[in-house]
């Protein structure tokens, strides 16, 4: 997209940059790649901005009226804040999109998540807002970690959400509720979440197409380059559910021989999908 004039901020926000160095051109459309590409940042400089309801957003910098960019909920862990995850949020809006993070340190409810949706949504219709016209409101996403992943689970109850990734996701939230697709990320070492909770809850997501990732070697925290791992398949599921990003969506659908992550050995100790997901091609 073209680069824009920002619009000068309201006052109940207050903007802080946070550029993040443009990333090479992407591949033409018939190219494939892997996830390290989605790991790489994006072609969006970004924005850090607080305010609404109590949140921390992150935006392209080239926002601009008349060109609209999904909204992305994050929920954090449990006594978290955003800046905890500031380096995978500032990377998930260098590839276009809007993410609302809840300051809460306890986001298992998902309300304060939803409630950044709602905001965003409301600020598109408003003129003084440097959101204004420049709002998706149809694609929302939700993503969070730890009990922040519960809060996603919760979240996706609600008709606003389209699509879901709970990251090592505590106990709150029904999965049965889900409305849209669904990406169980867990790690392969982690003692905290393990991982054979977080496949249980993928396992009874047989409502929509889900799909349950292991990290291979990363613990709670993402150790062994798990948090880099987990910034290039966060970006490329909600690329492809949110703006059609088809590279994108072949790292996850279609015959499992050409599942982009069902290939990636040193990256994913495990990868299932579900009959709804493997029916997606």
């Amino acid at each position: 997209m073209a680069s824009r004039r920002r619009k000068r901020s309201i006052s109940i926000l207050v903007m802080t940059l946070a550029l993040i160095t443009p990333a090479a051109p992407a591949p033409a459309a018939a190219a494939s790649v892997g996830t390290d590409f989605y790991a790489a940042p994006g072609p969006h400089s970004t924005v850090k901005l607080h305010g609404g309801p109590d949140h921390t957003f992150y935006y392209p910098a080239d926002l601009r009226a008349g060109t609209r960019y999904p909204i992305l909920l994050w929920g954090n862990g449990t006594g978290a804040t955003p800046e905890a995850y500031d380096s995978l949020l500032q990377h998930l809006a260098s590839w276009g999109v809007v993410v609302a993070a809840a300051n809460t340190k306890n986001s298992g409810s998902g309300a304060e998540m939803l409630a950044g949706a709602r905001f965003l949504i409301e600020e598109n219709t408003r003129p003084a807002s440097p959101f204004h016209d420049a709002i998706d409101p149809v694609n929302v996403g939700a993503s969070g970690h730890s009990q922040g992943g519960g809060g996603t689970i919760a979240a996706g109850s609600d008709p606003l959400v389209t699509v879901t990734a709970p990251v090592q996701p505590g106990p709150q939230g029904d999965v049965r509720a889900l409305r849209g697709p669904s990406l169980f990320v867990a790690g392969q070492t982690d003692t905290t979440v393990p991982s054979v909770y977080v496949r249980a809850r993928y396992h009874h997501a047989d409502d929509v197409a889900a799909i349950f990732a292991e990290l291979r070697n990363s613990d709670h925290y993402f150790s062994n380059g798990g948090g880099k791992r987990l910034k290039g398949v966060l970006a490329a599921w909600f690329r492809y559910w949110l703006v059609d990003d088809q590279r994108a969506g072949a790292l996850f659908f279609g015959p499992r021989s050409s599942c982009g992550i069902c290939g990636e050995k040193d990256s994913w100790s495990a990868v299932e999908r579900n009959a709804k997901a493997r029916q997606i091609t």
